[in-house]
Formats: C-alpha cells, sequence, structure tokens
C-alpha cells in the first residue's frame, strides 16, 4: 500500500491573475500536498514574450488565498537573487502562510531572460551550479539561525549575516531540481530535504542511482530526501480526447506541437493508464509526483490526478 503525495505547479505564462488564483484555491480545496509555479521573468514554452507572473509575489497572494496546501518555486532562479535576500523571503512566507513553505532553489538555465534583463549568468552551467551550491549552504545557516561569513574566494560577500524572525518551521525545507550528476545531484546531497527530477525511467533509475553514491560519499542517508517526480498530466476517459485537451492547451500557450515533440513528461491517457506509467517510478522511490499544469488551468485533470489516480497507485 502506497501514500502517493501529489502537487500541482501551475504555469505562470499565458494566464490572468483572477484564472492562477482560482486555481490555486481549487489545488488547497482538493488536498493536494503542495502547489507550486515557475521562476521565470520570460515565458518558458512557447513565445518568450507572452504573459507570465513573478514566482515568489504569487507564493505570497496564494499563501493568503490557501488554508492547508505547502508553497515553493519550483525551483527558483539561484541568479536573480541574493542568497540572503532568498533565506529572508522564504522565511516571510513562512509566516504569512503558517508554516506552509518550501524553498525551492536551482542553477537557472534560460539564457534569454537573464541577457534582456541584465542579470548575469556567468561563463556557463557549471559555474552557475557552484554558485547555488555555496547559495544554498548559506541560505540553510540563515534559516536555522547561524551566523554567515564568506570564505575568501567565493561568489557571495556575507559578512556576520544573522536573521530574524526564524521560520515558523524548525527545519524549512529546501527543494533542488535538477539531474546533473557532478554538480546538482551532490548539493542534492549535501543539503536538500527534496529533490525534484523528470525523464524516462531508465533515465531516473541511473539518476537514483548516482545520488545514492553521492549522498554515501558526503554521510547522508538518502531516505532523508524526498525523491519528488516531474510530469504534466492531461486526463481524460481516453487517449484521444486527452491529446485534443492538450493540444488546445498548446495552442493557447503558442507553443507548437514541434516544438515539445520529443519532451516526454506530457502525459496524456485515462486514470489507469497514467497509473500503471507511474507504479515503476514508485517502485523506484519516488513517492511524490508533481504535474505541472498549462493555462487555461484543467480543473479536470485536477479532480482526477488525485481522485482517481492516485487511489489505483496507492492500492498498487
Amino acid at each position: 500500500m502506497t501514500d502517493l503525495k501529489l502537487g500541482i505547479l501551475l504555469w505562470s505564462q499565458a494566464t490572468d491573475w483572477p484564472g492562477a488564483l482560482d486555481a490555486a484555491r481549487r489545488v488547497d480545496r482538493l488536498g493536494y500536498e503542495h502547489l507550486w509555479t515557475w521562476d521565470h521573468l520570460y515565458a518558458i514554452f512557447g513565445d518568450p514574450y507572452q504573459p507570465i507572473f513573478e514566482g515568489w509575489t504569487s507564493l505570497a497572494a496564494w499563501a493568503m488565498a490557501t488554508e492547508r496546501v505547502r508553497l515553493g518555486l519550483l525551483v527558483g532562479a539561484n541568479t536573480f537573487r541574493n542568497p540572503g535576500l532568498v533565506a529572508k523571503t522564504a522565511a516571510t512566507l513562512d509566516h504569512l502562510s503558517g508554516g506552509r513553505a518550501i524553498l525551492g532553489i536551482g542553477g537557472a538555465w534560460f539564457d534569454l531572460e537573464h541577457n534582456a534583463n541584465g542579470i548575469e549568468f556567468g561563463s556557463g552551467f557549471g559555474q552557475r551550479l557552484d554558485w547555488m551550491d555555496e547559495s544554498v549552504g548559506a541560505m540553510r545557516a540563515l534559516l536555522e539561525g547561524g551566523e554567515v561569513t564568506s570564505p575568501e574566494g567565493g561568489r557571495y560577500r556575507f559578512d556576520h549575516a544573522r536573521h530574524s524572525p526564524a521560520p515558523i518551521q524548525p527545519h524549512l525545507p529546501i527543494m533542488s531540481g535538477g539531474s546533473g550528476e557532478r554538480k546538482t545531484l551532490r548539493t542534492v546531497a549535501k543539503h536538500a530535504d527534496m529533490w525534484n527530477a523528470m525523464g524516462s525511467l531508465e533515465k531516473m533509475t541511473h539518476k537514483v542511482e548516482v545520488l545514492r553514491r553521492h549522498c554515501e560519499e558526503v554521510g547522508r542517508n538518502p531516505a532523508e530526501i524526498e525523491f519528488t517526480l516531474g510530469v504534466k498530466l492531461t486526463i481524460r476517459d481516453s487517449a484521444d480526447e486527452a491529446d485534443r485537451v492538450w493540444k488546445a492547451a498548446m495552442a493557447h500557450n503558442r507553443t507548437p506541437l514541434s516544438e515539445v515533440a520529443d519532451d516526454d513528461t506530457f502525459w496524456n491517457g485515462t486514470p489507469e493508464q497514467i497509473a500503471d506509467r507511474l507504479r515503476p517510478y514508485v517502485e523506484l522511490g519516488f513517492r511524490t509526483v508533481i504535474s505541472e499544469q498549462p493555462a487555461p488551468y484543467d480543473i479536470e485533470t485536477f479532480e482526477r490526478f488525485i481522485g482517481e489516480v492516485k487511489p489505483l497507485v496507492d492500492r498498487g
């Protein structure tokens, strides 16, 4: 018997605020474990210049409009903000929400939004991941009530930094997203409470093995890390009907089907088909599944994911 945990990520592009707010309230009422959104300045599917809302501000507004769902960015762009500011923002969100904040953080990847907005992008992905590792260590210390002073030669310049108030949660969880084997998964092993990854079962099997090796090397029990699988679901009574709904959503998001043809995280089908695809991932250790949902938000999928797919997976 499995007790699958579920989350929903609301795409923050191609929507209006009333729609995003209503969807957040619906996710909360349906009993999902957590609610996420992106951290981007430009849309990441289709036309980058279509409307998109900022992440932390959206979470703060959702905190005041929901009651039980946990809230986070999947994942925050480390390059966008000083880690001291991020730690303070996460702690503030924890108070706004009554102890429901999750600090999501990643190395960032979208060069267009950085270059257009004058945000330093670094020399490459490797350098950004080094920045993230340093950042996450500092944020964890600040959230735990520690004092941070930066070592020589690092990216950041903390000088006896201390924060108050502490988060409501005694240990505010940090979510790290990504599957880079040398650096990202090392950071996950050292600091993260939650890990988000996506891809084929074969790929995820390999990534789990790599993460377990990193955990062994740093002296961390991998059971302390919550494995979360990222998917993008459309659920209907038939696969054909699910495909039709999904294609309409891609059109709404100005996303040519050719752009997402090779994206194996879009799963369209019946509740039974979705459950069958999920079970091997659950057996691998992914006991939390987060579905990214494009606007216009598909309430039927929200309802059937938690109301039909979860019971099928839980029963095995």
